[in-house]
């Protein structure tokens, strides 16, 4: 049995009464979430969190609808019953990972959210006898479903093109800064500094294994190095640079990638097949980082490119001639 299960409630037998709580408890959850959202986006974007502050205040008046029908059928003590005490009901994201969402993903999910609310309202309405209940549960699964359109209403209303193109500009910024510049300096990283050891020890040694173990070790080696450097140089709390975890993560990672893409064709047992595959590959890097400068960097692709292809080049020549020397 799975822990904690026998301690929960089947839907099925929630009372009326039990019904009004869960659903009171919910709309409570759900317009703290909402003003969280708006708390947490209030700097760079507050058009959006006045978005969810009207949000939160139409949550609010489902709650009051929801407490005068309790009061009204059953008196002043709600019980207390929360999802979590229901079986295979419908769960809420810790408002605390929202630091790891962006903008059009939280709005996504406040779109998800409003989804689940409006199926309990409906599944919960089949479920009562009492007529006023029964109506006012099926108004708030309808006032759900036209949250949509609410969320498009308010959305025009506090946000004007101007508003939205800041927002986007202010969002793409961030993208950028925890997410593309530390993977980008990871992929130049492990994409140039582990040539040399890798074709150094391919002209070293002519050997196809040995050589991939070196590039295996550099690539991995260098990944940790440049993921934990990422993530301790800057805590992101005055630069503004977001998660240093994420940027972490995006550094360490293509770094490793970087050094892999021309260590794989090591596997391959003849020398110099492996040799000219790797070299193609080194050179596709090299290209792919200049077209990432070029495309979020807003540098000029030709110049970025000669930049790359340089370094790439005299840090390869130098790999060759450590290995035949």
């Amino acid at each position: 049995m799975i822990p904690g299960l026998s301690n929960r409630r089947r839907f099925a037998d929630l009372s009326q009464q039990e019904i009004l709580a869960l659903a009171i408890s919910s709309e409570e959850d759900d317009a703290r979430i909402y003003r969280t959202y708006g708390e947490r986006l209030r700097a760079g974007f507050p058009g959006s969190a006045a978005v969810f502050d009207a949000m939160a205040a139409e949550e609010d008046d489902h709650r009051r609808r929801l407490i005068d029908m309790h009061r009204d059928r059953f008196g002043e003590v709600i019980p207390l019953i929360r999802r979590e005490h229901v079986q295979g009901f419908y769960a809420r994201r810790p408002v605390w990972l929202i630091d790891n969402l962006g903008l059009e993903r939280i709005r996504d999910e406040a779109v998800m959210m409003e989804r689940d609310a409006r199926r309990f309202y409906e599944r919960a309405a089949s479920r009562t006898t009492d007529a006023g209940i029964r109506a006012l549960l099926g108004d708030l699964a309808a006032a759900e479903a036209g949250h949509s359109e609410l969320a498009e209403t308010l959305t025009k209303t506090h946000l004007d093109d101007e508003q939205r193109d800041t927002e986007e500009r202010v969002a793409h910024r961030q993208f950028v800064l925890t997410w593309v510049q530390p993977g980008l300096a990871g992929l130049m990283d492990g994409s140039v500094s582990t040539l040399a050891p890798i074709f150094a020890a391919a002209f070293a040694t002519g050997d196809t294994w040995q050589t991939f173990l070196v590039g295996l070790a550099a690539s991995v080696g260098a990944g940790i190095s440049m993921g934990f450097t990422e993530a301790a140089s800057d805590d992101g709390a005055i630069s503004g640079r977001g998660s240093p975890i994420k940027r972490g993560i995006a550094s360490g990672v293509m770094t490793t990638i970087g050094g892999l893409g021309h260590a794989l064709p090591y596997l391959i047992p003849d020398f110099w097949t492996a040799t000219t595959i790797a070299i193609i590959v080194v050179f596709i890097e090299l290209w792919i980082i200049a077209w990432i400068q070029n495309r979020f960097m807003e540098t000029p692709f030709f110049r970025a490119a000669f930049q790359v292809v340089l370094g790439g080049a005299l840090v390869l020549a130098a790999g060759v001639l450590i290995g035949f020397g």
